[in-house]
């Protein structure tokens, strides 16, 4: 199959899965998971409805939205049995299993701590909450790991990074020695021309703005430093604020760079307002740089002599693989004599110097090394997330993927960190917060 060829037949049945005719999908299990969805987001029907209608182990049993007639309308586009009259009658329905929360970033905090107490499996768009206070409460709640009285089970929560579950980002991962990267750099622009200026990415209240909603620059910095560094400074960050008469308090452009707890540093770009020429040449990667590391050699070399090497690898189409992506490996070696300079610096005597480059793809779990778990080439980042959300559910190993509690309180961190820098507020607590706390119910204190 021709790269050409299988660019067009791939990025075909990507549309045809997900615009053209809703296919119907496999067979549904007899006890398939029945979920809930709160509101009628513009992403649910790419990120939820049709990965939901793919897994046999997945139903769309209800929809709620606070415009019920909306609510009808979208339950009759998408072949959803229930309309249910508020976000709470679904929570309330005993024969749903899960939700999935694409509200406003506001009032995901509210909904997601309703939903677990509820006994339910939470699905959670990101940014998971507006700050990292709204964080610690709904990652380290009791809820979390105590059976719920009537479900008799205890409730799987997970922030909706999708293009952590995808083939090519663990593809990505392999070529990457964390505890010696030395420098990382995501981008993310995204046309702005569908955006009217009063878009609830927009608006302060909601807890709105470019570093929430393109919030993937920062989750990507942080995951491919993996468990060897965290950020542990913000030491720029200029942001670009919407202007009068919109909402000031918030940023539809971003630029922040990081220093992290092993001496590594990073930058995060990320525009809601971008060209389209900006979109097509700058879209979408994240690039990292290691260390000098002095490593063996195949050859026979004398002993007064080593090679250092330098990696660079870069993931262009890091969001969502499944269109386009691909993985480049560029090293730099050095012969140079033993002791003449170090492993951080590659200085003094230079016998031999040469780069290599080579590029890669993994459209699929076989071609990026997991022979046992199959899936195919066009299927979405969203479909490999429901099928990670589900196997936690039913208790599988899967790929191993996933998105931990603790990922996401350090990620709303380094959110609040830029905006604390750009000295604008962090994005405002719920109401339903303190609520929480005073009653315990949240609260893993």
């Amino acid at each position: 199959m021709t790269s050409l060829y299988g660019f067009l037949h791939r990025n075909w049945r990507i549309v045809h899965a997900n615009l053209i005719g809703q296919p119907a999908g496999p067979p549904k299990t007899e006890n398939a998971l029945k979920f809930g969805l709160l509101g009628t987001a513009s992403i649910a029907p790419i990120a939820f409805i049709t990965p939901a209608r793919q897994h046999p182990e997945v139903i769309i049993q209800a929809v709620a939205a606070r415009d019920r007639t909306k609510a009808a309308a979208f339950a009759k586009k998408y072949n959803i049995p229930q309309v249910h009259n508020t976000y709470q009658d679904i929570l309330d329905d005993p024969s749903i299993d899960a939700v999935y929360i694409p509200l406003p970033n506001g009032l995901h905090f509210e909904w997601a701590i309703k939903a677990l107490a509820a006994g339910k499996h939470v699905l959670l768009e990101k940014p998971s909450v507006s700050n990292a206070a709204e964080a610690s409460v709904l990652f380290r709640s009791p809820l979390l790991t105590t059976p719920n009285p009537a479900t008799k089970t205890v409730p799987v929560l997970l922030e909706a990074f999708h293009y952590r579950f995808q083939p090519s980002w663990l593809h990505f991962l392999t070529h990457l020695d964390p505890p010696n990267i030395a420098h990382a750099s995501s981008s993310f622009p995204v046309p702005g021309s569908g955006l009217p200026r009063d878009d609830i990415r927009f608006q302060y209240g909601l807890s709105g703005g470019s570093v929430m909603d393109l919030t993937y620059t920062l989750s990507m910095l942080r995951a491919v430093y993996g468990d060897a560094a965290e950020p542990v400074e913000c030491t720029s960050a200029q942001l670009q604020t919407m202007p009068p008469p919109y909402d000031e308090l918030t940023d539809w452009r971003h630029d922040a760079t990081f220093r992290f707890s092993n001496g590594g540093t990073a930058t995060a770009y990320g525009n809601l307002r971008a060209s389209l020429v900006e979109v097509l040449r700058d879209n979408m990667w994240v690039s990292v740089t290691h260390r000098p590391a002095v490593i063996p050699d195949s050859t026979a070399l004398p002993a007064d002599q080593e090679t250092v090497r330098t990696r660079k690898v870069t993931l262009h189409g890091a969001v969502i693989g499944a269109i386009w992506h691909r993985v480049d490996v560029e090293d730099e070696f050095v012969i140079r004599k033993v002791g003449s300079g170090t492993a951080e610096a590659a200085d003094g005597v230079i016998i031999k110097r040469w780069r290599t480059k080579s590029s890669s793809k993994a459209y699929t779990f076989q071609e990026a090394g997991f022979d046992n778990y199959s899936s195919e080439p066009h299927w979405l980042t969203y479909k490999h997330q429901m099928d990670a959300f589900v196997d936690r559910i039913r208790g599988r190993q899967g790929t191993g993927a996933w998105v931990t509690g603790e990922d996401s309180i350090k990620q709303m961190s380094m959110i609040d960190m830029v905006y604390a820098k750009a000295g604008l507020p962090l994005r405002p607590s719920s109401k339903y917060l303190d609520e929480v706390v005073r009653k315990g119910k949240g609260t893993g204190a």
